[in-house]
């Protein structure tokens, strides 16, 4: 399983997101994999197995999910920047999606 993962939900909907295309990059912009996530909003294996500590990003593309139902929306990408502190942990980092905000947090 991959270290970081990641479910996108639909709050406007009260949903699961699914079709979001989401990348995690390294702190530089490097990225380091990609995944759609699927019927219940997860993306699978989105990244390695193991990755060092350091500062992380996880790229969600809206602008595409929010269009395939023409919904307009004021967040074409929305971007969250981490901390992966304790290399030998796994990070579960969840996306509450609505067209006109969004709010995240650490899952477990």
């Amino acid at each position: 399983m991959s270290q970081v993962t990641t479910h996108v939900l639909d709050a406007a909907l009260g949903r699961p997101a699914s079709g979001v295309a989401v990348s995690l990059e390294s702190e530089g912009g490097s990225p380091l994999g990609s995944a759609v996530t699927g019927a219940d909003g997860r993306a699978g294996e989105l990244a390695p197995d193991a990755l060092p500590a350091g500062r992380y990003r996880l790229v969600f593309d809206t602008a595409a999910y929010f269009a395939a139902t023409a919904t307009p929306t004021f967040y074409p990408r929305v971007t969250i920047d981490f901390d992966l502190a304790d290399a030998s942990a796994h990070y579960h980092v969840p996306l509450l999606l609505s067209p006109f905000g969004y709010s995240t947090y650490r899952g477990s």
